[in-house]
């Protein structure tokens, strides 16, 4: 961001370095979560496996976006995006579940955590940043829009494996 574009931010009340730091922590989250969908989607199994890969590789694409729009408004004030995959775990806030259960209910109950800490995330971003910075609020209600939807189209698919499973007579 120009020199005219940071100046207003601070005049705002905004701490530059503050909002920095947290855009890197909400940056560090949506690579864990590209990653999180991007693997989940090929070790998947069980039960609504096929519509949970199709969702999954969906998200990821999205969240690798996010990352970009992130880091681009980092540079924009002025900041650089953590830099190292390894400060990714110790700088995020929803941190990474590994798949360790392929089944698809336990993917996507990790996936739905994920999407819910992401949520309260950016809810937290905004209210930093509301009538203070209007681009990087506009980036944020942006993303909390996807990750909305992201959580919709889980419980969605949640929703479908319960009456599959209570259609065919399967233990759930």
């Amino acid at each position: 961001m120009g020199m005219k574009g940071k100046e207003i931010v601070h005049r705002a009340g905004l701490n530059v370095r503050e909002l920095i730091h947290a855009l890197n922590k909400a940056y560090c989250d949506e690579w864990l979560a590209y990653y999180q969908y991007w693997i989940g989607a090929k070790v998947v199994s069980g039960m609504a496996a096929s519509r949970l890969i199709a969702e999954m590789e969906e998200h990821a694409a999205e969240e690798l976006e996010h990352a970009g729009m992130l880091a681009k408004r980092i540079l924009e004030l002025g900041g650089t995006p953590v830099l190292s995959p390894k400060e990714w775990y110790k700088e995020s806030t929803c941190g990474y579940l590994v798949p360790e259960d392929e089944d698809s209910k336990a993917i996507l109950a990790q996936n739905l955590q994920g999407e819910r800490c992401a949520i309260e995330v950016y809810n937290k971003l905004l209210e930093m940043v509301k009538d203070k910075d209007l681009l990087t609020a506009h980036i944020l209600r942006k993303i909390l829009q996807d990750e909305v939807e992201h959580e919709q189209d889980l419980e969605d698919i949640g929703l479908d494996m319960k009456y599959i499973t209570a259609d065919c007579g399967c233990a759930g």
